[in-house]
């Protein structure tokens, strides 16, 4: 891939409403991220706004000037799991040890506000995950993220994918981690640089840790938790589930009970997740689009479409499948998923059997979890 392709595909992904799904149909359509943006430019009724050529410059220069490099889509050293996903992210930024990526992975996850049995559990966990030579994934989040990331750093094998840009420390008191996670493990961003996190960027975070795993333990998780979208992400994705049973008085493990009662596997040790754990991360095609198709790429909604808000109109107190959803709304699939994600963390909808979604009315205040 040339430099002019790279920025090209940089600034396609920043740009406003294309979204990953739509990245990989403008790449279809077009051939390369450079004759797609002509192609948007030329088009009258395009609602597409590409980011300006020099500010692209300046955020890929900015991150391999920190030592950072970019993972694109369809090359060789994109991760091949995460590839798998319908709306795996088009770019990521990378700072670290990339020959982490290949290996095998395991995503440890939980409460922000553990408990310290929980955190104890998860850093006891990871540690012993990563002297077998498994590479431990997380959020970066307080709480159990955290205690994941500190154990598996004592041999060097933790991954975090971050909610905001890959320079901003989030939330700051983890910052001399993520510092060490840049040394000697790997930190991935899909947001630009520069960007804070906010409640909507969680459930994208939350998809990239899921995606780069071939199981995720969940340690302490309450009901309607960042945590067990997390977890419900990689069982689409194909992945194994584990759960770290708890008290049944502490709400705190209500959403991890209830995933054992769902069928998730019992782990009390690092031995229960490497005796079903596949043996290794089989190699797999990356970026294999589909055949050429003459659907056009769907345009940005318009103002007021593309909120959260909008789709929270479509649901009511009776279940609706989300494809009932998706035929009535004015946003790209990967769109329109992204918002129900952020939806469900507010605790506005919830997520039933049979992929429907329901409206419960019960606002969350504090900060998403997970």
């Amino acid at each position: 891939m040339t430099p002019a392709d790279c920025l090209a595909r940089l600034r396609l992904a920043r740009t406003e409403g294309v979204g990953p799904q739509n990245f990989r149909r403008l790449l279809l359509q077009h051939g390369t991220a450079g004759a797609a943006l002509r192609a948007l430019a030329a088009d009258p009724a395009n609602r597409f706004a590409p980011p300006g050529t020099g500010a692209v410059e300046r955020e890929h220069d900015a991150v391999l000037a920190m030592g950072g490099t970019w993972l694109h889509l369809g090359t060789p050293s994109y991760p091949p799991l995460l590839a798998q996903l319908e709306d795996a992210p088009p770019i990521l930024a990378a700072l670290g040890n990339l020959a982490l990526l290949p290996s095998r992975q395991v995503a440890v996850v939980g409460a922000r506000n553990a408990s310290a049995t929980g955190r104890r559990i998860a850093e006891d966990m990871a540690e012993a995950l990563a002297a077998e030579g498994v590479t431990v994934t997380s959020g970066l989040a307080r709480g159990i993220d955290a205690a994941a990331h500190a154990g598996a750093l004592r041999h060097g094998r933790t991954v975090a994918a971050v909610a905001g840009g890959i320079d901003i420390a989030y939330p700051p008191e983890n910052r001399e981690l993520q510092d060490r996670i840049a040394e000697t493990g790997l930190l991935l961003a899909e947001a630009p640089l520069g960007t804070a996190p906010l409640a909507r960027h969680f459930p994208r975070r939350n998809r990239i840790v899921a995606g780069l795993s071939l199981g995720i333990v969940v340690v302490e998780a309450a009901p309607r938790s960042g945590t067990l979208i997390t977890a419900r992400l990689g069982a689409e994705a194909g992945r194994e589930i584990f759960a770290v049973p708890g008290s049944p008085l502490d709400p705190r493990c209500r959403g991890s009970n209830d995933l054992l009662r769902q069928g998730a596997h019992f782990c009390e040790t690092a031995q229960d997740v490497l005796e079903v754990l596949p043996a290794t991360a089989e190699a797999i095609p990356v970026f294999t689009p589909p055949r050429p198709s003459r659907t056009p790429v769907r345009p940005p909604a318009a103002p007021g479409e593309s909120s959260p808000s909008g789709l929270l109109s479509l649901i009511g107190q009776t279940p609706v499948t989300v494809d009932e959803v998706l035929r009535r709304c004015h946003l790209s699939s990967s769109t329109a998923r992204a918002a129900l994600l952020e939806l469900e963390l507010e605790g506005l909808i919830e997520a039933l059997p049979g992929n429907r979604v329901v409206r419960s009315g019960i606002q969350r205040t504090q900060e998403p979890e997970g």
